[in-house]
């Protein structure tokens, strides 16, 4: 089941310059992904930025769909 995202990351041009982030945090998705990718567990994301597991879902989430609207053009060299 996908997780929806669109209740807990909001993009607002006012906090951190439009970037996802956790609603009533200044967390943004980048760094949970990256944080995530960069070998922290769940549990290490929750506790460092004060979010909960369902955030941290909601941010793959969102990136997950964000990736998947992505069109990528092949340029030969």
């Amino acid at each position: 089941m996908k997780a929806d995202w669109k209740k807990r990351i909001e993009i607002n041009p006012d906090i951190l310059g439009g970037k996802p982030v956790i609603k009533g945090t200044r967390v943004p998705v980048e760094v949970i992904v990256g944080g995530l990718a960069g070998g922290m567990t769940v549990e290490d994301v929750c506790m460092e930025y004060r979010i909960k597991p369902e955030d941290v879902r909601a941010a793959l989430a969102y990136a997950a769909e964000t990736l998947s609207e992505e069109h990528l053009i092949a340029v030969s060299r």
